[in-house]
């Protein structure tokens, strides 16, 4: 199996405090995996540095034989890498397909003469169907994204992320907490189409805190604890590691297949 995302000797400080200690760590093709730890564990430092968003004091991020550090965001792009934030962003003055069809044509290069609403509409409804976004209805789908739920603008965030990717299938989608500010209902849809991508070959890292979208969602989960990876495996094989208990997730938490909580 190929590990085409290689973490290595990742280190990062701030003055006295050691956000990361030597952070290591492989993804497969097509792998899902949730990076959790409690707060201050470093996850944001780590997940920032491989974004590009941050750089490391040591280390290294190698994205299909690629050194990806540092890179700004329309190189990540180009490279094969795309990501969503906490907070989802979207270009609220368009409508929902002209922000597919400007992250589409983006990718291909953007005139001053290029006309938004002629470009890529089948591209763009592609994505609008693949994140279920089609069941708002063509009016709402052409009319400002302001308008919509906080839960279709995550899907939005998404179908843009996944969009922009020159192949989709063979990309890299980091997610800061894709979960975050949904409901039960919009976090078990979230998720289940964040697998749907990893299936379809996407290689999927991100951070979360509900951890009913990391247990039985995640194929593996790595544990981040005052900036060391204390633990990584199955979801099985954390929730019973005795650290992992003992520092984030507590004695009470309790796992089985589809259902997590404290």
């Amino acid at each position: 199996m190929s590990l085409p995302l290689r973490v290595t000797g990742l280190r990062k400080s701030y003055g006295k405090v050691h956000a990361l200690q030597g952070v290591d760590f492989e993804l497969s093709a097509g792998e899902c995996v949730a990076l959790i730890g409690p707060n201050g564990a470093g996850k944001s430092t780590c997940f920032a540095c491989i974004a590009g968003q941050k750089a490391p004091d040591v280390g290294r991020v190698i994205w299909r034989e690629q050194d990806i550090l540092n890179s700004p965001a329309h190189k990540l792009r180009q490279m094969g890498v795309a990501r969503t934030f906490q907070v989802a962003q979207v270009f609220e003055a368009l409508s929902v397909i002209e922000n597919l069809q400007l992250v589409l044509k983006a990718a291909l290069g953007v005139s001053a003469l290029d006309v938004l609403q002629n470009s890529l509409e089948e591209e763009a409804w592609h994505w609008v169907h693949q994140m279920g976004l089609d069941n708002l209805g063509e009016q709402v789908l052409r009319s400002s994204a302001a308008n919509l739920s906080y839960g279709s603008k995550k899907r939005l965030e998404l179908a843009m992320a996944m969009a922009g990717l020159p192949d989709p299938q063979t990309g890299l989608l980091l997610l800061d907490e894709p979960a975050a500010g949904l409901s039960p209902v919009e976090r078990l849809d979230m998720m289940h189409r964040i697998q749907s991508l990893a299936l379809k070959g996407t290689t999927v890292l991100y951070t979360e805190h509900n951890m009913d979208a990391v247990f039985g969602v995640a194929d593996r989960v790595m544990v981040l604890i005052d900036g060391l990876l204390v633990a990584q495996g199955s979801p099985s094989e954390v929730a019973l590691h005795p650290v992992v208990v003992e520092r984030y997730l507590g004695r009470s938490f309790v796992w089985s297949e589809g259902t997590a909580h404290a």
